[in-house]
This record gives C-alpha cells, sequence and structure tokens, in this order.
C-alpha cells in the first residue's frame, strides 16, 4: 500500500487464513492464501453436540500436550488428548492460543492474525478435524478468543495497518495497554466491530468451534481496564464513569449475536470483577454471557498453601468463597487453571509435595506425610471446588493428576528450552507411580457428576462449617458432602445433618485405596438416618470421617432421585 504521505508499506491482510513463520530466517509471518483442491479440504461428518447441562471443561494447549520437548500438533492432539479427555469425563474442551501469536511464549495472548489458526500445529484442515473428531466423542470444543487486545506488531499485525496508529485501535496512549505492552481496540468504530463479529463467525462456521472463552473481559469492561483496581463489590464501581461503554456494547453485540444465530453455543467471560448481570440474556438486561469463571477461587488456594497452616484454614472462609457468586448467573469453579501452571507460580500439587515430587511418588518408596497429605489435600480441593463452586468445573491439563512442573515456553530466558513446555502425560501410564491414582480419581469425580448432576443443581445447602473439627458438611442433587479438612484428628460417629431420610452409601470417598488414599472407610458401609433434626435439618446420621478425608453419599432409600445427563 501507498499511504497518503507517500511512504510504500507491505502488510499482511487482515482477514488471512493462514500465515506461516521461519524463525531461521525471521521471527515475521509471511501470508499464505489457503485455497487447497476441494480433494484435500477436510468434510465435517459429524454434528455438533447438544449443550451439555452441566459443562465440566478441560482447558488444552496443543503445543505442550506431549511428553516429547517439541510442539505438538493438531493431529497428535487428535490421537493422543481426544481418548484421554474422553475417558476422563469431561464433555467439553477449552482450546488455548490457537489465534495465530507471533511469541510462543506467550501463550496466545498476543494475537496477529486474527482469521488464521496456528500454524506451530499444522494446517486448517488438521484443526478442523481435531474439532469434528472430538464432536464424534460428544465433545464440545470451545475457543479462547482474544478480542480484549492485539499484539503490537507492525509487519505482519494490525498495528499501524494503514501507517497510522487509530485504524482498528484508539490513538495514542488510549490505544496502549499498559501491563500487557499491547494495542486495545476501538469498539465504538463500526468497521471494528464488523471484524470482531466476524471473526467470531469465522471460527465458528470455518471451524465448527461451540462457543468461546472470551479472555481479559474485565479489561474491555473499564476504561481502566482493571490495573491498580480492587473491586470491592459496591455497585459505583460497576454502573460508574470506570464502565467502557462501547466496550460493554461489543460484548452485548457479540453474545445477542452469536446465541441468536447458533442457539447451542456457550460462552464464558474472564472477568475478576464481578460485573452484576455479565451472565444475564440481554432481553433482561444482561450482557449475555452463559458462564463466568470463578476467579476468586484459585486465589484462595495459593493464599491458604502459602500463608497458613493446615489447621489454620477456616471453614467459613473457604465455603463463602465457594459459593459468593450471582444468584442466577452461571459461574464455572476451578481449583487452578493456566495461570497457576506458568512459571513464577506454583501449581496446587507443587505446593504441597514440591520437597518430594520427584523422590517418593512411586509406589516402591515410602508413603512419607508430605507425600500422604499432598495427594489427600489435592483430591479435598477438587472436590469440594466441584461440588460447591459453581455451575460449571474447569481443569487445566495436567493437573488432574498433579503434573510435577511448572509451564514455562522456550524464550531467551532459559536457552529456548523445550524442558517445560510439555505435559508429562506418561506419568499417569507408570503403575509404579502414584500420579494414576490421582488422575484415576479426577475421572471418578467427572462420571459421578455425570450420573448426579451438581452442576445443573440448584446450590447446596451448606449445614455445617465447624472450626475446631475443620469439617464442612453441605447437601447438593441429592448428595451429602462430608468433609474432614482436620490435619490429624478423625472422627468417629461424627453426627452430620441431612433433609431426606433413609439408608445412604458412599459415591465417592477421596480416602479410597483406588485413589491412592488408606481405605479407612469400607465401599459397602452404609449410613442410616435418625428421625430427629440436627444442623436444622429434619434428621441426622452418624458417619466415619478420617483426617483428611471427604465422602459424597447418596440415599439408597432417601427421598432424592438421581439425574442423569443427557
Amino acid at each position: 500500500m501507498v499511504t497518503p504521505n507517500g511512504e510504500r508499506i507491505y502488510r499482511i491482510p487482515a482477514w488471512i487464513k493462514r500465515v506461516v513463520q521461519d524463525l531461521s530466517v525471521s521471527p515475521t509471518y509471511d501470508a499464505v492464501f489457503w485455497n487447497p483442491p476441494k480433494a484435500e479440504r477436510y468434510q465435517f461428518q459429524h454434528s455438533r453436540p447438544k449443550r451439555p447441562q452441566s459443562l465440566r471443561i478441560y482447558e488444552a494447549h496443543v503445543g505442550i500436550s506431549s511428553p516429547e520437548t517439541k510442539v505438538a500438533t493438531y493431529k497428535e492432539f487428535t490421537a493422543n488428548m481426544l481418548p484421554r479427555i474422553k475417558y476422563l469425563g469431561y464433555n467439553a474442551i477449552q482450546l488455548m492460543a490457537i489465534m495465530e501469536h507471533a511469541y510462543y511464549a506467550s501463550f496466545g495472548y498476543q494475537v496477529n492474525n486474527f482469521f488464521a489458526a496456528s500454524s506451530r500445529y499444522g494446517t486448517p484442515e488438521d484443526l478442523k478435524e481435531l474439532v469434528d473428531k472430538a464432536h464424534s466423542m460428544g465433545l464440545v470444543v470451545l475457543l479462547d478468543v482474544v478480542h480484549s487486545h492485539a499484539s503490537k506488531n507492525v509487519l505482519d499485525g494490525l498495528n499501524m495497518f494503514d501507517g497510522t496508529d487509530h485504524q482498528y485501535f484508539h490513538g495514542g496512549g488510549k490505544g496502549q495497554h499498559e501491563l500487557w505492552d499491547s494495542r486495545l481496540f476501538n469498539y465504538g468504530n463500526h468497521e471494528v466491530l464488523r471484524f470482531l463479529l466476524s471473526n467470531l463467525r469465522f471460527w465458528m462456521e470455518e471451524y465448527g468451534f461451540d462457543g468461546f472463552r472470551f479472555d481479559g473481559v474485565t479489561s474491555m469492561l473499564y476504561a481502566h481496564h482493571g490495573i491498580g483496581t480492587g473491586f470491592s463489590g459496591g455497585y459505583h464501581e460497576y454502573f460508574g464513569s470506570s464502565v467502557d461503554d462501547e466496550g460493554v456494547m461489543y460484548l452485548t453485540l457479540a453474545n445477542e449475536m452469536l446465541h441468536q444465530l447458533y442457539p447451542e453455543c456457550i460462552t464464558v467471560a474472564e472477568d475478576v470483577s464481578g460485573m452484576p448481570a455479565l451472565c444475564l440474556p440481554h432481553a433482561i438486561g444482561g450482557i449475555g454471557f452463559d458462564y463466568r469463571l470463578g476467579m476468586a477461587i484459585p486465589d484462595m488456594y495459593i493464599k491458604l498453601l502459602k500463608e497458613q497452616s493446615d489447621n489454620e484454614w477456616n471453614m467459613g472462609n473457604l465455603a463463602f468463597t465457594l459459593t459468593n457468586r450471582r444468584h442466577g448467573e452461571k459461574t464455572i469453579a476451578y481449583a487452578e487453571s493456566h495461570d497457576q501452571a506458568l512459571v513464577g507460580d506454583k501449581s496446587i500439587m507443587m505446593w504441597l509435595c514440591d520437597k518430594e515430587m520427584y523422590t517418593h511418588m512411586s509406589v516402591l518408596t515410602e508413603f512419607t506425610p508430605i507425600i500422604e497429605r499432598g495427594m489427600a489435600l489435592h483430591k479435598m480441593i477438587r472436590l469440594v471446588t466441584h461440588a460447591l463452586g459453581g455451575e460449571g468445573y474447569l481443569n487445566f491439563e495436567g493437573n488432574e493428576f498433579g503434573h510435577p512442573e511448572w509451564l514455562d515456553f522456550p524464550r531467551a530466558g532459559n536457552n529456548n528450552s523445550f524442558w517445560y513446555a510439555r505435559r508429562q502425560l506418561n506419568l499417569t501410564e507408570d503403575h509404579l507411580l502414584r500420579y494414576r491414582f490421582l488422575n484415576e480419581f479426577d475421572r471418578s469425580m467427572q462420571l459421578s457428576e455425570a450420573k448426579y448432576g451438581w452442576l445443573h443443581s440448584p446450590q447446596a445447602y451448606i449445614s455445617l462449617k465447624h472450626e475446631g473439627d475443620k469439617v464442612l458438611v453441605f447437601e447438593r442433587a441429592g448428595l451429602l458432602w462430608v468433609f474432614n479438612f482436620h490435619p490429624t484428628q478423625s472422627f468417629t460417629d461424627y453426627r452430620v445433618g441431612v433433609e431426606a431420610a433413609g439408608t445412604y452409601r458412599i459415591v465417592l470417598d477421596t480416602d479410597d485405596t483406588e485413589f491412592g488414599g488408606l481405605g479407612r472407610n469400607h465401599k459397602d458401609t452404609r449410613f442410616f438416618t435418625t428421625d430427629m433434626p440436627w444442623n436444622e435439618r429434619s434428621n441426622f446420621l452418624q458417619v466415619y470421617i478420617p483426617t483428611r478425608s471427604a465422602l459424597s453419599s447418596t440415599g439408597i432409600s432417601a427421598r432424592s432421585t438421581p439425574t442423569s445427563e443427557r
């Protein structure tokens, strides 16, 4: 192109479907006109699955989905990861870092080509095959979409596309994100709206995605982008001058368009602010998302593990954080996501066991107090989050079995090493390692939810938060949940309230030997209610709850009926 001042500039088309990068020559991408012969185009063979009643999301990154020190491919993900995800009992996959990004270590958050699927992992046809094969297994596939900002790249991005700084973005300082070192879209510009909305339709129609997890929604909702701002929950923060009306408008338009064109579409907001009505339909005054991420939950766990001893854990605060969500707006709960796995932080399992992760995770070694505690709390944290924390659940790949490493992509600071840019999925396949126990527990947890449907049931009724005993008791979806977080004390014949009378059997026991526990409760144990009110419930029963263990039980003859997931 030739600019008005006579300068000749070269740009990659904004709507390009494929770009490739040869790092041995230059970090800059080259455009490829992708239009293979009809015989070489992937033909979709399977229709989209119905939207799940309970959303159980497996968050994954194609490039790291291999134990090998390399960039894994779409083909390898299809062959190796899809069966694993299906086996574990998840019904949704959230694919990260698919929109083309120049810098691998950005985890896909510096997008430079919005219509191009990353060529690092293979061809567009390979990605279509991945989505189609996932659909054949009944898995919905969500795309992590980054419309909150864009890469500052000029030669192969949108920045300075026509020689100015304000074609797609706000001009001057308003168009710069200080912390992300990236450009900010001008959502008040008609052509920008057209570009972004058509981008959503493109991923739905060209690749068959089932919905989106919108990244950086807080930045889009507020003129301050959440920088240096703490949200107290006061309504002046949500309806004051700091709200970016154009950002709110774009997100509302995006949700309205997606849900009208694709009724089964799923949209998830990554928002830390708690904006009211974010997850209500536009018709009743909302922005229209289906779910928001429960971002306070993983922060709570890291704070507990870093700053408090086990006997200082507050059951009231734990329960409050897990249930502190807006009534009628769905939340996706998670104990940790990719954010907690990235270098500079530790996964929950590393916080629990990093001193012995490399020496005592074999069944041939001593079951030390550190490993025993770590495995017990790893399971309990996941179960209480799953059962109490929301209307959906998310796990980042590898964390389900306590992956022993953080996540660090090849960069100058680590001599471009792939050592930490991989997931050691093979650890679960070695029967001499304890990782398989955690893997099997995660599977049983997902399959139990598929059977009883607690995620799409009303919020739990919490009947007990005992600070001295470190016991938490609640009911949800006809199940009775009893958690004993006490580090040393087991309780025999512990009395807990329950509404429905009858005989109860154990559905899930974190202490089961099948999950690497000590098996202190027999699988066939039965609990019998007594017709006497307790903790504001109509009946009580007495259970044995060993230290650092949790039980969920269902009534055999109780007035509760499991709900099957469609």
